[in-house]
């Protein structure tokens, strides 16, 4: 018998989501079959906080408008112990009804006014008040001595976001023990503003701590405390949520990453189970809730979501490491749709759990992020400044068809051995403690790929000289950078971003046009990053550039052509041909090691415009970073599959994941597309046999080896695919 906490073993998950009229609605008998219809192991059930679903004897604790005394929460929880089901009692501790708000003013958030914050017709909670420290820890004592619920789930839980500022007693006089007064308004050259959100920080960490000391005491060592938490690194940001330092102290992660993009697509997920999983451990669980309801914008709570969104997001979800969770908003719907999504996935999960859960990733490659970076230079417009150069690298590589990790910035002490390249999308805030692992990280060997502004601010912010690590890709500071970071006012004549880059060496002409006399005769062989680009001297760029002199041992292998006239169409024409003005370097560093400085922003413009060729430049950077081939790489029409590999004891297991997204507004994807044929290319010489399996379609792939190569093609992969093959 597995005697593992419910922690280690839960992999599917229920909830429906009570609202205030379901005392009078639900149907057990409905909701238990569905439990078994979809094989879960574990209920989400609402407890407490906004509203109580169970007659509460704390003063204040606002029951349910229809409760009329039901326990209807310890109804559910008896139908799951009577399935063997593990039970999370679920609280949202974020807002409270006006009649706790006129007993205690002092619990809520209020502006610089002293006017309280509200969100519809609830007040907001301040996280520094007794409401935290005192009402709700009697909250879940008193749902522990009536239930012994596992755990607990809390939505919200982190108060009010960054862009408000409570200024209520508690507020003012905890941050008077920081030595500052309250910030009045966001403003990051504000040493006070800056502390405000450190502590800030500090204080979501204290508060889980003491949570967590809470239900561990009154439930038992295995009782867990978990504020649900987001999948966005700029949410968790702007909510104060220290990814690295939470995720440390868990043991599970409740998440609640619902909020579709159009810059991201399904690819999100894998992303988010993958950075997630790094921070807590790939031996943990991230169960996500997953709507059936239809998201988009607007929203529809009682409307089914297309079943091909939810395939979509849950298989992409899968390839990250996440587990399934679905949710439903009230316990009955006229819309009966959405009944019927989750059955024949979460069947799927159950019958390939073995494959799903207990793996370790295979990539060698890691994409570099920092919440910091996104603070301390992002500030104000992190979408733009640090989050889109992320973005375009990581949907680079998956284009390419390579596989990657997620590494936090403060981790990069561990990446020596484990990654042979790490990439530095804008990573313009580098500490000493960085800097000097990213120096010992090339000193042993590893790649380094570098772009725009890197490097550019010290672990305060504040802005250096001379950027961090510019020695070690032979380059120097030399003038302002040039160009823009954002998309200029379109009513500007002459935009800003109407710039390119030159490559070199330069070609002859004379095929296609006029040959341009200033350029070289003789084709001269470029360099590996420029694969793909020979019929071209000239890329389009419109985008920042920090200006730097390259050192005598560095190659340049792209130069800056400076904005002109792009209206009218008889002015556009190049005012200054060539420049000496660096956009991409390369040099070799010690020990093998390969350095390659992309000064152009191309992964912010690649997240912004899309232009093939920006793509194209960062994966052959990649490439040719890693020294020869990755462990597994995947090849599909138009780059539309993204793959995602692990290794078990005994196997490996490749998740090939459909990037295709075809709804104008997201969340609203209502068919699957089959892409193919795609290859799979991966290392023989760690196979073992000719034994690859394929999980969801259960075709059977044919095989080549080259060498020490296998190639596994596959003629479709309908939404996602699970390669299996044996393996040392």
């Amino acid at each position: 018998m597995d005697h593992a906490p419910w922690y280690r073993t839960t992999l599917r998950w229920a909830q429906t989501n009570l609202t205030e009229i379901d005392p009078t609605r639900y149907d057990g008998a409905f909701w238990r079959e569905h439990w078994r219809r979809t094989r879960i192991q574990g209920v989400i059930a609402n407890a407490g906080g906004i509203v109580a679903y169970y007659p509460s004897e704390i003063p204040f604790h606002h029951q349910a408008e229809t409760l009329d005394g039901r326990d209807l929460y310890g109804e559910i929880v008896a139908a799951a112990r009577e399935e063997n089901l593990a039970v999370i009692a679920r609280m949202d501790s974020n807002r409270v009804v006006r009649e706790l708000y006129e007993a205690h003013p002092d619990w809520i958030c209020v502006d610089a006014e002293g006017q309280p914050y509200m969100q519809a017709d609830k007040f907001v909670t301040c996280i520094n008040s007794p409401y935290y420290s005192d009402h709700l820890p009697q909250v879940m004592r008193e749902i522990i001595a009536r239930s012994s619920p596992d755990g607990f789930a809390d939505n919200s839980w982190a108060g009010l976001p960054r862009t408000k500022i409570c200024h209520c007693l508690n507020c003012r006089q905890r941050f008077a023990a920081e030595g500052h007064d309250l910030p009045q308004r966001e403003d990051w050259d504000d040493e006070a503003y800056r502390a405000w959100v450190a502590w800030n920080y500090r204080r979501r960490t204290e508060l889980w701590d003491f949570n967590n000391a809470v239900t561990m005491e009154a439930g038992g060592p295995d009782c867990r405390w978990m504020g649900m938490l987001s999948g966005e690194v700029l949410n968790n940001c702007n909510r104060f949520i220290d990814l690295r330092e939470i995720l440390a102290r868990s043991e599970i992660v409740m998440l609640d990453h619902q909020r579709r993009t159009p810059e991201d697509g399904f690819e999100q997920n894998t992303e988010a189970g993958k950075r997630l999983h790094e921070l807590l451990g790939w031996d943990k669980l991230i169960p996500e809730s997953t709507p059936q309801y239809q998201l988009g914008s607007p929203a529809f709570r009682l409307s089914s979501m297309p079943a091909a969104e939810v395939q979509l997001w849950t298989q992409a979800a899968f390839a990250g490491g996440i587990q399934p969770w679905w949710h439903h908003i009230g316990a009955a719907h006229e819309d009966r749709r959405q009944y019927r999504t989750a059955e024949p996935i979460f069947r799927w999960h159950e019958a390939n759990r073995d494959i799903l859960v207990n793996r370790t990733p295979l990539a060698r490659i890691g994409v570099v992020w920092s919440q910091a970076n996104h603070d301390l230079h992002g500030r104000d417009r992190p979408e733009q400044r640090t989050l889109d150069p992320y973005r375009g690298m990581v949907r680079a590589l998956s284009r390419a068809g390579l596989d990657w990790l997620p590494v936090e910035a403060k981790d990069i002490a561990r990446a020596k051995g484990r990654f042979d390249v790490l990439v530095l999308p804008n990573l313009v805030v580098i500490d000493r403690e960085t800097e000097a692992a990213l120096r010992d990280y090339v000193a042993a060997g590893g790649s380094l790929i570098a772009t725009g502004e890197t490097g550019r601010r010290d672990g305060q912010g504040q802005w250096r000289q001379i950027p961090a690590l510019s020695d070690l890709f032979g380059l120097v500071p030399d003038g302002e950078a040039l160009g823009a970071d954002t998309t200029p006012d379109p009513s500007i004549e002459i935009p800003l971003r109407h710039s390119y880059l030159r490559l070199a060496p330069e070609r002859r002409h004379d095929v296609y046009g006029p040959r341009d006399e200033e350029a070289p005769s003789e084709v001269l062989p470029r360099h590996p990053i420029l694969d793909g680009l020979d019929d071209t001297d000239t890329l389009p760029f419109g985008g920042l550039l920090p200006s730097m002199r390259a050192g005598p041992d560095t190659s340049v292998l792209a130069t800056f052509i400076p904005e002109f006239p792009i209206y009218p169409p008889e002015t556009s024409w190049m005012r200054t041909r060539r420049t000496e003005i660096p956009a991409i370097t390369v040099r070799e560093g010690p020990n093998g090691s390969r350095l390659a400085f992309i000064l152009a922003d191309l992964d912010r413009c690649y997240a912004r415009e899309g232009a093939f060729e920006h793509a194209q430049v960062l994966s052959n950077a990649v490439r040719w970073a890693l020294h020869g081939s990755p462990p597994v790489e995947v090849s599909a029409p138009g780059g539309l599959v993204a793959a995602t590999a692990y290794a078990q004891e005994g196997r490996w297991i490749v998740h090939l994941t459909s990037r295709i997204v075809t709804a104008p507004v997201p969340g609203r994807q209502d068919h699957v597309i089959p892409i193919g044929p795609v290859e799979v290319k991966i290392d023989a010489s760690r196979l073992t046999g000719s034994g690859v399996r394929l999980r969801v379609s259960q075709g059977q792939p044919s095989l080549a080896v080259d060498g020490t190569n296998l190639t596994i093609s596959i003629d479709r992969v309908v939404g996602h695919e699970v390669v299996v093959m044996d393996a040392r």
